[in-house]
This record gives structure tokens, C-alpha cells and sequence, in this order.
């Protein structure tokens, strides 16, 4: 137990660190821009951290915590996968590297599991269900390039949208109003009715269905885009002062729409490592669930014997503990890597800062969907090079980006070394 307690503290820690390490994701762009004071910023960032709790369920949380089998490991290669991920994480603060803490903690959780039982335990990859997207860990890796990639062709498109809407012309203000149109009705149709709910929220048929996690994610995807295409329907009749003063009020909205994702996805990674560490200690003291403390009941995601999925289990205090974390972190700020997101990659605007953060929300709401742990730093780094692409390649400065790809390659390679050491050190005395 004094292990397991020891794992779950240093989680926490490492999120507080994931937190202010991964701040200038959120921040970088609207302090560029002037929008907010970097204290303001970090504040309207941790707020919407924390927010995410209740807009996010517990997918990539689930793939996180299946990244190698908990049914042959043990605590030790947990505690050397996360001392492994804080190690990396403030070697790479410390000289202002924005590489991604979503891939030192998986890095870390696998190195230190191959370490331990050979390669054949880690989730390398599993086929998806119907609807989803395969599982493992050569997923996670393709998305080192997938998911900038996606953030920086979003971003460019959605330059590109406004840039057209800014003429006056009647072409940009017709795909304007079939876009809203075409988003209305795609989340209708994305909407879990309320006798599909496991566990509704409210005694009221309408609150449940609104506030269901799962509905309020696509809630918020369409508020982003029919907020956008609200603009672009006026944006051709601004003047240039009037124009700018919008697209900064709307950075205040694709900022919060990021620093959600961002909380969304990096609290569940630690929360998937909290899970799996508890899980092996269930295995390994041949116990059952219902034998533990109600505090420490977790279980994965399964399907019953009538082929129905049944949700992971996991205590209030583990998904809010993990939120808190980050928030707290996010408010401590990261300003070396502020620096490097928001001036050395390309000059930001406040039309680059709506385009990247917008871009880089919707991306990492797609890919939570689909429970994919992708990097928020990466997603962030790739729409703000692609928002940068609009006034030509010569805008992105790319000595910088190559150093960035750089630590990227390196992240998940390194961090899987040092948790293979740790753990050939923490077995000599555990």
C-alpha cells in the first residue's frame, strides 16, 4: 500500500508539473497578442483546466491505463514510469523545450514495463471496435506527427475561411451559412438520447442530456463554429481596428476552448496511471474490487456477457484530484516555454491566436473522442505553424521548428530510458 500511495502522490506531482511545463500551450498566443496579462492568462487557463472535469468522460484515461498489461507488471514499473516522466519533464522546462508530457508519462510507463517483462507486455497495438479508432502505443506514436499535422491543416483552413470572408463577396458568406447549417445537423446526430445514458446526472430529461459529457463536448465544438461563422458573415464589414478588436475578444473563446482540451487530455493520463497502479495492486495482492476501500474501487472499461459495454469505475476524487492538479500547475505558468510558443515559431496576431487555439481545440476534441492521447504541445505548435503558412512559408521560422521536432522524436525514446534505468534502480530495494 505505501507504494501505491507513494505512485498516486508522485501522479499528482507530475501533473502539477504537466501543468505549468504545458501552460504556454493555452497561454502563449494570447499573452503574444496582448489579450490578457500573463497572470490573467494563467488564471483563464487553470479556470477551464479545471472546467474540463466536467465536460470530458474517461477514454483516454482507459487507453493510457492499458498501455502495457496490468496483469504482468508490478507497482515498481509504474513508480519508475512516472519519477522517469518528471525527470524529462523538468530537464526539457528547464531549457524551454515545449516538448509533450502526454509523451514522457507513456514513454515512461512503457520503458519501464519492457524493462521488466520484455517487449511482449506493452499494447504495441489492438484493433478498434466499430467506430473507433485502433488502440496502442504505435498509435500514440503516429500521432507525433498526425496530430500536429491535423492542427496545422485546420488552422490553415480556417485562415484561409477568414480570409476569404473578409471580401465582399457573396461566395465566402454562402459556404458560411451551409457550414452552420451542415454543423447543426451533424451534432444532432452525434447527441446520446437520454435512455442511453448510464448514469443521467439530473432528474430532468433535458438537463441530463445537456450536461451528459458526451453531448456537452459537441455542444461546445458547435459553439466554436457557429461563433466563428458569425464573424466571417460580418467580418467583410468591419474596418481593420473594429475587426481586430473581435478577433481579440474571440481569442478569450478559443483559449478557454484549448485550455479545456488541454485539461481534458492531460488529467486523463494521469488519471490512467493512477488506474493502472491501482488495478496491478488489486492483481497482485490476489484481491478483488469490491474488497477494497470504496475510496480505491477502480475498474476498466469491459463488456458484459450480453455483449453490452459497461463504463470504467473510478472514484470522484481521482478525476478532480488529477483536474486540481493541472490547474494548480497551469497557475504556476511556464514562461520559458511561453517565449518559445509565442514569438519564436512565427509572429503572432490575434487572427493567428483565434485560427491556432481554435484549431487546436477542435483537434483535440476529435481525438478524445476517439480516446487517442495525443500531444496538446504538438496539436498547438502544428495549428500555430499552419496559421503562420497563410502569409507564406517564409513566416514559420523553421530552424526553431526542427529544433521542437527534434525533442519531440526524442521524447518518448529517452523517457523510456530513464524509466528503464530507474527501474533497474528501484529493484535493487524494492
Amino acid at each position: 500500500m505505501t507504494i501505491l500511495i507513494l505512485i498516486i502522490v508522485l501522479a499528482l506531482v507530475f501533473d502539477y508539473i504537466n501543468g505549468f511545463h504545458d501552460a504556454a500551450n493555452a497561454i502563449a498566443t494570447i499573452v503574444a497578442t496582448k489579450v490578457l496579462s500573463p497572470f490573467q492568462a494563467v488564471v483563464w487557463a487553470a479556470f477551464f483546466n479545471f472546467l474540463a472535469y466536467w465536460v470530458f468522460g474517461f477514454g483516454v484515461a482507459d487507453t493510457v491505463a492499458k498501455t502495457a498489461d496490468t496483469m504482468s507488471i508490478n507497482l515498481t514499473v509504474i513508480l519508475a514510469g512516472v519519477i522517469a516522466a518528471i525527470i524529462w519533464n523538468l530537464i526539457t522546462w528547464w531549457f524551454g523545450i515545449p516538448s509533450s508530457s502526454s509523451h514522457t508519462l507513456i514513454g515512461g510507463f512503457a520503458g519501464a514495463a519492457v524493462a521488466h517483462a520484455g517487449l511482449d507486455v506493452v499494447n504495441w497495438f489492438k484493433e478498434g471496435k466499430a467506430g473507433e479508432l485502433p488502440s496502442g502505443v504505435m498509435i500514440i506514436i503516429a500521432f507525433i506527427v498526425l496530430a500536429p499535422l491535423i492542427g496545422a491543416v485546420v488552422s490553415y483552413a480556417i485562415s484561409i475561411w477568414l480570409l476569404h470572408s473578409a471580401k465582399k463577396s457573396i461566395g465566402p458568406k454562402i459556404f458560411t451559412i451551409c457550414l452552420m447549417i451542415a454543423t447543426v445537423v451533424f451534432v444532432y446526430y452525434q447527441m446520446v438520447p437520454y435512455d442511453k445514458i448510464h448514469k443521467p446526472r439530473f432528474e430532468s430529461h433535458f438537463w441530463s442530456v445537456a450536461f451528459e459529457s458526451h453531448n456537452i463536448k459537441w455542444f461546445l465544438i458547435a459553439f466554436i463554429i457557429l461563433t466563428i461563422s458569425s464573424f466571417c458573415l460580418v467580418f467583410s464589414f468591419l474596418t481593420h481596428h473594429q475587426s481586430t478588436q473581435w478577433l481579440k475578444k474571440m481569442q478569450l473563446l478559443s483559449s478557454a476552448a484549448f485550455s479545456l482540451g488541454h485539461g481534458g487530455n492531460d488529467s486523463q493520463k494521469v488519471m490512467g496511471i493512477i488506474a493502472a497502479a491501482i488495478i496491478v495492486y488489486i492483481n497482485q495482492g490476489g484481491i478483488t474490487v469490491e474488497s477494497m476501500p470504496e475510496w480505491l474501487q477502480v475498474s476498466f472499461a469491459t463488456t458484459d456477457a450480453m455483449g453490452n459495454e459497461v463504463p470504467a469505475h473510478m472514484p470522484p476524487w481521482i478525476p478532480l484530484a488529477c483536474y486540481g492538479a493541472i490547474g494548480i500547475g497551469t497557475l504556476s505558468g511556464g514562461w520559458k516555454i511561453v517565449k518559445t510558443m509565442g514569438s519564436k515559431i512565427t509572429k503572432v496576431t490575434p487572427f493567428e491566436g483565434v485560427t491556432a487555439e481554435t484549431a487546436g481545440a477542435l483537434t483535440l476534441y476529435f481525438t478524445e473522442h476517439f480516446r487517442v492521447p495525443v500531444s496538446t504541445t504538438h496539436t498547438i505548435t502544428g495549428s500555430i505553424i499552419g496559421s503562420g503558412l497563410t502569409k507564406g512559408t517564409s513566416a514559420v521560422k523553421w530552424g526553431i521548428t526542427v529544433k521542437l521536432i527534434w525533442a519531440w522524436v526524442l521524447t518518448i525514446p529517452v523517457s523510456a530510458a530513464l524509466a528503464a534505468i530507474s527501474y533497474y534502480i528501484l529493484s535493487l530495494f524494492i
